[in-house]
Parts: C-alpha cells; structure tokens; sequence
C-alpha cells in the first residue's frame, strides 16, 4: 500500500491520544514499582511506556489491520518481531515513550516516535513531543513539516552546511564500546560543541530543523531511528552508517551520522572516528 499523508496524521492522532491518557497523567507521578530496570541503571522502562504501547498498538489493529505491530516493549518480550520488518507490506515500528529516563527522572525531554516501513523502506515517520504538544512528520518523497498545538504547520529544513569547527551537534559517544568510545570522546573538541539529551527524539527533531548541524548515535534499534532518519532526509539532510552504507530499519548495529550533505558527514566521520 501507499502510505498517504492522511494516514500518516491518522498515526498521528493514535499517538497523540496514547500520549495524553497514558504518558502524560504519569509524568512526575510514577509510584513504587513504576520503573524498572532493563540491562542497567539508564535502560528504564516504566508503566507508561507499557501502558501507551498497549493503547496504540490495540488502536493502530483498528485503524491499520494489515500492519505487522513493532514496538520497543514487544521486541522485549520476542525478539523475533525484528526479522519481520523487512518482509511486511506495511509495518509500523513505535517506541512509546523515546527517553525512559529523563521520563522517569522528571525531566520534560521524552518523546513517541513513530515510523511506517514498507517492505524494508521507511516511507513515513513522525515525531511527537507530549510535553509541548507539537509534532514532527515526514512522508518519503513529499518532504518534512511540522506542526504546533495551535494547528500551525511549516516545513522544516536542515541546517546549511559550514566547516567541522563551527559544527554544534548531539552524540550518544557513552553508550559505544572502547576503543570508539574513547576516540569519539577525544575527538569532540574538533567540533564546536556537543551536546547529549538522551532522547533520539528530541535530538532527531533539532537536527532537522537546523538547530544544530549533525547527531551521532550507536545504538541502532529500528525505534530510535527510523522516523528520525527519515524526517531528516525529507528537510534535505544526509545520513549514512559509520562504514558508509544507507541506514535501514532493517540493521540493528553499529552507528549512524546524520549532517547537512555527504560532505559534511565526511568531514565528521574523519574528525571524530580515525
């Protein structure tokens, strides 16, 4: 099927929905018990996380009964959802609440990112920040735009290229193992500032808008990225994998490097990994 723009803000109207009556009454308000620990201290998940995939996956069964449903607490329970990704006409990946633990600390830097894939291609992908109320959107080949509480739409562009000392950007540099971590580390004072907010929704959001010229994230969790890379590339971004090749929803290692152009990304790519 072609995933329209209609059915895109569809998706939109499920996340928002989930947001308002499972994420947002808990913010600030998670009793004893409500987060838990996955692999460590900074890989949460909580009741809203579990409570507002629920919700959108039974809505997105309603409104989209042919889409294979992926979602991060699903995958926690059967990792083999993965491997459908790539075969299915119609998949929606969903990470219900994107930044666990600034969510569960209080800090108002969360986020729902939605992406839809058709046979192994994100063709749509969407943004939504529950705190603000506004929500980012792409749709392959039509573009990125986005859109305030009050209704306001405008489309959203990347920032111009400029040289590596003047670049501002967000790593993920803690999360690699060594010996990239240290070198990533060592080399970030070639850059003109990095900055990390623990949340590929937020980060995705202000790379496209041109807020800051580049993200570098390692974990490749189809989740995290999929809309992100998408509304990215639609406000006329590029981004590859650390050794050069597309990003997919499909790969689910190594690291990825969104920037301006192919020139800008080479730039990064040499300064911060040799």
């Amino acid at each position: 099927m072609a995933f329209a723009r209609k059915d895109l803000e569809r998706l939109a109207d499920i996340v928002t929905i989930a947001a308002d009556q499972e994420i947002m009454p808990r913010y600030r308000s998670l009793g004893e018990g409500a987060i838990r620990e996955k692999t460590s201290a900074l890989d949460l998940v909580t009741d809203a996380d579990e409570a507002a995939e629920a919700a959108i996956k039974a809505a997105i069964a309603r409104a989209f009964p042919k889409a294979v449903f992926i979602g991060e607490e699903s995958v926690e329970k059967d990792k083999g959802l993965l491997n459908k990704i790539s075969g299915a006409d119609l998949a929606i990946i969903i990470d219900p609440v994107d930044g666990t633990s600034n969510f569960a600390w209080g800090l108002p830097l969360f986020g729902v990112l939605a992406a839809v894939v058709e046979r192994g291609v994100t063709v749509g992908g969407i943004i939504y920040d529950p705190v603000g109320r506004d929500c980012t959107f792409a749709i392959k080949g039509e573009g990125a735009w986005a859109k305030s509480e009050s209704g306001a739409i405008r489309d959203i562009r990347v920032a111009k290229p400029t040289r590596l000392a003047n670049m501002t950007g967000t790593t993920s540099w803690y999360i690699m193992p060594e010996p990239l971590r240290g070198r990533v580390a060592a080399n970030l004072p070639k850059v003109k500032a990095s900055f990390g907010y623990r949340c590929a929704a937020y980060e995705y959001r202000i790379v496209a808008e041109g807020l800051v010229d580049f993200s570098l994230h390692y974990k490749l969790m189809p989740w995290d990225h999929a809309a992100g890379v998408l509304i990215h590339a639609e406000a006329g971004g590029y981004t590859a994998l650390l050794d050069g090749s597309p990003y997919l929803p499909t790969v689910f290692e190594g690291g990825v490097i969104s920037a301006a152009n192919r020139e800008c990304w080479q730039m990064l790519h040499d300064a911060l990994l040799r």
